[in-house]
This record gives structure tokens, sequence and C-alpha cells, in this order.
């Protein structure tokens, strides 16, 4: 037998198997420390959601923690991903439910709960500010007529006709403080109301990123960049 027929010499070549279990075997445990770590961040910004909401019913302190409502599940979104987020929404619905009621865990999840998984998308995949606050205040709008219908059906109620006396009072009070003497019809009434409802939306999603700009920059995920003129107002860079 020659030299060059000895199976010593041969190079030895580690099987592709070999070779792929090697491979998985150097990812498990980055596998085995992210699953838990999803977990349980996934459930603590739940209870934290919920815990934010519980607050502001018991001892409200105004549109300060209403800022923060979406936010907890926001960041799960940012952090894990939409399947993450939206198991954040319904853990922190079914913990509102044991602690609230259903009534009040629904008004939560929707729409704060929806909020915090659409404003993680956006942010996510980058979108502008202008974008986000809008898609979130079309959100916010529904959300606020799905409060209006469930509470009515709830109350046996038209909750809807209480608003639209309060705009028109308010209308009456405006127009006399202006001297103008003008008659409105109830469906001029109606769009105001609604433009109202719109309106609000749009400045709470503003307040919301601008929160979320702040706080979220600091633990490491940050959102898109506003518009310069809010840099400017915010004096931050």
């Amino acid at each position: 037998m020659s030299i060059a027929d000895n199976p010593s010499d041969e190079t030895a070549k580690p099987s592709p198997n070999l070779t792929h279990s090697f491979q998985i075997g150097s990812h498990s445990p980055r596998l085995q420390v992210e699953a838990p770590l999803r977990l349980v961040e996934t459930a603590f910004l739940a209870s934290t959601a919920s815990l934010i909401w519980l607050i502001n019913v018991y001892f409200p302190l105004g549109p300060v923690l209403r800022i923060f409502f979406p936010l907890p599940i926001a960041l799960v979104y940012l952090r894990w991903g939409h399947r993450a987020a939206w198991k954040a929404a319904i853990v922190s619905g079914l913990l509102l439910t044991v602690l609230m009621g259903p009534v009040r865990s629904i008004l939560f999840v929707m729409p704060f709960g929806v909020m915090g998984v659409l404003l993680g998308a956006t942010w996510h995949r980058q979108v502008g500010w202008l974008v986000s606050i809008s898609l979130g205040s079309i959100l916010g709008t529904i959300g606020v007529f799905f409060r209006f219908w469930l509470l009515s059906l709830l109350t046996g109620e038209d909750l809807w006709v209480y608003l639209i006396n309060q705009v028109t009072g308010f209308l009456e009070w405006l127009f006399l403080r202006l001297g103008i003497l003008l008659s409105l019809s109830s469906i001029t009434i109606q769009i105001f109301a609604i433009a109202l409802v719109i309106f609000q939306n749009f400045i709470y999603l503003f307040l919301v990123h601008i929160g979320a700009w702040l706080l979220l920059d600091r633990l490491g995920n940050p959102i898109p960049r506003p518009p310069r003129w809010v840099q400017v107002m915010m004096d931050y860079e």
C-alpha cells in the first residue's frame, strides 16, 4: 500500500451534519436567554400598562398618566415585535378584567391597547410623526365613539345626545361672547362635535409622541425623530 493510499493522511473534514449541529449549539444559549426574557418583559410591561390605567381610574392625575396609557405596549413592540405586543395588550385586558371588571377592561383595550400596537408598528418602521399621529387620532376617535356606544348600551341612555347638548351650550356661550347672533342646525353641531373629538385626539397623540420621544430614548428604544420645530421648542438634541 502506498503512502498516498494511507487513510491516516487524508484531510479530516467535518461532516455537514456535525457543522450544522455546532451552529445550532452556538445559537441555542442566546435563544434560551431571549425566550424567558421576552416572556418576562412582556408580562411586566403588560402589568405596567394595567397599573397605570388602574391608578388613573381611582386616583386621577389629569392628563399626565393618560399620556403613558399606550407606551408600555408600544415598547413591547419595539423590543420583541408584533406578536409580543398583541400578547401584552390581551394580558393587560385580562388583568384589568380581574381587577376592575370587563367593562373597564374593554375600555382600556379599545383604544389604548390597540393604539400601543399601532404606535409600536409605526415607530418600528420609522414612520414620520404626522402619519403616526394621524393614524393614532383615527383610532382614538373610533375609540371615543366605541366608548359612547358601549356605555349607552349599558346605561340605557344616549350619551351622544349629552355630548351634543354640551357642545351646543359651549357654542351658544362663545357666540354670545363674540356678539354673533347665529342659530346652528343640528347637523352643523354634530359635525362640530366630531371635529372637536378628532382635534382632541390629535393633540393627545402629539403629547404621547412627545412623552415617548423623551422616555424611550433613555430606555434605548428611540422612536423616529420629531420635526425640527419640535426639537427647537423642547430644546432637545
